[in-house]
């Protein structure tokens, strides 16, 4: 799915639209999503809440595949990927001494994959889903709000420049919006996996 095709879903379809895309690509989704507000195709409150639940919805989904099949799973096929019952049982250890800062910090990068093993970890290791789902409705608030900060400043930008310049302007958002989530994500990985051990 091109990003050209979701924001034209997205202009065309508007909200009955957004809640099906936030649970697949949330991120992308929300950044558009403040851009196209910024447009005029949206109004704030009815978009945010769709997006905020439509992410929490995908968080509760990947919960529930931990939950009732990831210690499975990693019990009968980790051998593969070189992970041990003994090392999933310190990985769980360590996810519940720190599970508040993961669960919270996951927010941040959602998309990138690490956010993705943090939700089904949660799950796997049976955190009390009430406390799973809290935390992530709080990052979930911050992490909705600066991602359509982010679409709607871009929205500001892009009504200013020049006709020819937009295709350039917009391709040039996209790759700086991903590397510094992916810069972010993967500053967040390596100290994350230093304190758990």
């Amino acid at each position: 799915m091109t990003l050209e095709t979701i924001a034209t879903w997205l202009i065309q379809y508007r909200y009955p639209i957004v809640f099906p895309l936030a649970v697949l690509e949330g991120p992308i989704v929300m950044t558009l999503g403040g851009f196209l507000l910024k447009l005029g195709y949206f109004s704030f409150w009815p978009l945010y809440i769709t997006l905020m639940v439509g992410d929490l919805l995908a968080d509760v989904i990947w919960y529930a595949v931990g939950y009732w099949g990831g210690r499975a799973l990693i019990l009968k096929y980790g051998h593969w990927v070189n992970i041990s019952e003994e090392l999933f049982e310190k990985t769980a250890a360590a996810f519940h001494r720190h599970q508040n800062k993961v669960l919270f910090l996951s927010k941040i990068t959602m998309g990138l994959g690490f956010a993705l093993v943090i939700l089904i970890t949660a799950g796997a290791v049976r955190i009390p889903f009430r406390k799973y789902l809290i935390f992530n409705a709080v990052g979930q608030m911050a992490w909705t709000g600066i991602l359509m900060s982010v679409g709607y400043f871009f929205g500001k930008l892009y009504l200013v420049v020049n006709e020819g310049l937009r295709v350039a302007a917009i391709a040039a958002f996209v790759v700086i919006v991903i590397a510094a989530i992916a810069g972010v994500s993967r500053a967040l990985r390596k100290r994350d996996l230093r304190n758990a051990f």
